[in-house]
């Protein structure tokens, strides 16, 4: 009797069918942040600017701990309000990895929001965002049935071939935020012209893999507890709410910061489209030209194999006094805890 391992057989056909069917069929989610308000312009590109400080913000997430190959996504962006052109300027980069192949995507991106006063007591915030994105995975890590020997396994040369294993495209994305000193909320666009981000064509036809729209609704509202001139003494609290739709799939993150003068707190509950995904602790320093954040999620799974997490930690780089000429100064402030 051969000694064939049955069950690494069967995975590797499984591995085999998602590159042939899914490459062409399933269409891919962007990543994203459990601290969507760290990371503002990801969230919605009209943010940028909304702070009126030069302001640096990067983030790194580690997601599905359970998982043999991770997923990881980094973020780092720059942003400030220009008096010159009315608005705020932005720069993104972007980088994700995910799966066995290590699927890489990794965007360049470059934002403008035009901010307006509407009155005294209200603002708004109309962003555009231009990216240039490069994908690629690593060929080698695929195994196909033709590799495998009965005895030895995935010791044979595979006579598959792939066109390319890199993928370049460009992406846009559009959003507005109104605000004032208590309220702020907003809608973003993402992947708005559904880019073709296929690596190969297996029918020879038009069957393209499209990144779908990526639809985005928040609201955060402001309620100061301890009333005084000095920021780092302020106390509030910020209930916030973010909604997601991409495709098919949707999300509802609702919870709650509270601010302590220089301590952020947070607690956050995920429902998808599927049930409930995860519950969310943060815990954060601020200081007034510096924050640290970082964040644990805890993923309702029914795996035995161990504690699903997800881990994110946030810093940010603020500067204020930027604007020489004052005169040029249009817009409010977004009083949000997580800037």
């Amino acid at each position: 009797m051969n000694n064939i391992n049955f069950t690494y057989l069967k995975k590797t056909l499984l591995v085999y069918l998602f590159v042939a069917f899914a490459v062409q069929t399933i269409q891919a989610q962007d990543p994203e942040f459990s601290q969507f308000y760290a990371a503002p312009i990801y969230t919605n590109p009209a943010f940028t600017g909304a702070s009126k400080k030069l302001r640096i913000n990067g983030s790194t997430r580690i997601q599905n701990t359970i998982l043999k190959e991770k997923y990881q996504t980094s973020l780092l962006s720059v942003d400030a309000y220009v008096p010159f052109w009315y608005g705020g300027l932005g720069v993104m980069i972007l980088a994700d990895k995910a799966g066995s192949t290590n699927l890489t995507n990794t965007s360049l991106s470059g934002i403008y929001s035009y901010n307006v006063d509407l009155n005294k007591k209200l603002a708004l915030n109309i962003g555009l965002q231009g990216s240039f994105v490069q994908s690629g995975y690593d060929e080698s890590r695929l195994i196909f049935p033709d590799m495998l020997d009965k005895k030895l396994g995935a010791v044979l040369q595979t006579q598959e071939h792939f066109i390319s294993n890199q993928k370049n495209y460009f992406n846009f994305a559009t959003g507005f935020l109104l605000y004032n000193e208590k309220i702020f909320g907003g809608m973003a666009v993402h992947n708005l012209f559904e880019p073709n981000q296929s690596f190969v064509n297996l029918d020879g036809a038009s069957a393209e893999l499209v990144l779908p729209r990526r639809y985005t609704a928040h609201l955060g509202l402001n309620f100061e507890t301890v009333r005084t001139r000095n920021p780092a003494e302020q106390v509030f609290l910020s209930p916030n709410v973010l909604f997601m739709k991409q495709q098919n799939f949707y999300q509802v993150n609702l919870g709650l910061y509270v601010r302590d003068k220089n301590l952020l707190l947070g607690g956050w509950m995920r429902q998808t489209s599927r049930n409930l995904d995860s519950y969310i602790l943060m815990i954060g320093f601020r200081m007034p030209a510096f924050k640290c954040i970082y964040s644990i999620d805890f993923v309702n799974t029914k795996s035995t194999a161990g504690m699903n997490l997800s881990h994110e930690l946030s810093m940010g780089f603020e500067i204020t006094n930027y604007i020489k000429k004052r005169r040029y100064y249009h817009g409010r402030k977004i009083k949000d805890p997580s800037f």
